[in-house]
């Protein structure tokens, strides 16, 4: 860590906003939930969120191999949160971006990557699996290819995404956790629990990474579902996916991920629609693979609660798309637990 003249040991000063910041922030959730898992907080970042990561990876690697250029144009297809992240760091090296992004794109979202100055662009026409994913891809490949600067950094399957992870985010829990037995990672582009899922098979541990997805995703072949809550889940299966490297996969239900974030919230905790899925998959693992509560968890929470006020945490959102009897709302007035 870097430390300012004069000051006390372990300040840490950036000059840019996507210098990577080591989380070493960890909820306990037994004493909510029961089981021994810890939350690993990868939302204190100025980009919000664990794709600051992965997007910084991206930036880097395409000015390594020379693709990006002072008149280069960045473009990429993002639900969120890693078109902010991308917003976050062309702001800082005075780049242009095109952020194509979908209806279900938080509104708190499309606000704060205008104001970094990121042109949008929302697609409205669902692809065959009922998603936007294809769409956006279309989208993309169709304006790089009328102009050379367009730089597609494609999160989905340029391996730098699940590099960064490999190199950062596994390294660094396998460190604080030396005797780790499980780990829980949410897959949208599959980055995050790709790097994760190698580096712990590549490294001879006997650690389980289980993949967490949403219902209604077609990653893993199940067959696709509408989707409301941007981030984990995909219409077109990811290129990085590995299905082999987990240990096993859990489907999470919307309406679960709602549940779950609200009953952190009840503690005091915020978190986002993509760590309330994680946390939902992982207390439903271990409940039913380790009831009596001997395994050591991680389950790794990619964002915070601010960019989901107005869907997750919003009454009339929830009641719309699950009904006024739903256990979601329930949890958020104290009714529901477990």
């Amino acid at each position: 860590m870097n430390e300012a003249a004069g000051g006390a040991a372990g300040l840490r000063v950036v000059t840019a906003p996507y210098e990577p910041l080591e989380s070493q922030v960890y909820v306990d959730l037994r004493p909510t939930f029961g089981h021994d898992l810890k939350l690993r907080v990868e939302g204190f970042n100025f980009a919000g969120s664990l794709k600051l990561r992965a997007a910084a990876g991206l930036v880097t690697a395409a000015e390594q191999s020379g693709r990006l250029k002072e008149d280069s144009i960045l473009i990429e297809s993002s639900s969120g949160n890693l078109g902010l992240a991308l917003a976050v760091i062309a702001a800082s090296k005075g780049l242009r971006f095109v952020c194509v992004t979908d209806p279900r794109c938080n509104p708190s979202t499309l606000n704060l990557l205008r104001s970094l100055g990121a042109e949008l662009v929302v697609v409205t026409e669902q692809d065959r699996n009922g998603g936007y994913l294809q769409t956006r891809l279309d989208y993309v490949r169709a304006r790089s290819a009328e102009d050379p600067r367009y730089v597609w950094l494609n999160q989905y399957a340029n391996p730098a995404n699940w590099i960064a992870h490999y190199e950062t985010t596994a390294p660094e829990i396998a460190k604080e956790f030396p005797d780790l037995d499980v780990l829980f990672v949410g897959v949208g582009t599959a980055g995050t629990a790709t790097g994760c899922a190698r580096y712990f098979r590549d490294n001879g541990g006997e650690v389980k990474v289980i993949a967490v997805d949403a219902e209604g995703s077609v990653s893993f072949g199940g067959a696709p579902g509408p989707r409301s809550i941007p981030g984990l889940g995909a219409s077109v299966r990811p290129p990085l996916l590995e299905p082999g490297l987990f240990a096993g996969v859990v489907h999470v239900a919307e309406e679960d991920t709602v549940r779950r974030c609200r009953e952190l919230a009840r503690g005091g905790f915020l978190f986002g629609g993509s760590t309330g899925t994680v946390v939902s998959g992982a207390l439903r693992w271990l409940g039913e693979k380790d009831p009596q509560g001997r395994l050591r968890a991680v389950a790794i929470a990619p964002d915070l609660a601010d960019r989901y006020a107005n869907t997750v945490y919003d009454d009339a959102w929830v009641e719309q798309r699950f009904g006024a009897g739903s256990p979601a709302l329930r949890a958020n007035r104290g009714e529901e637990h477990g």
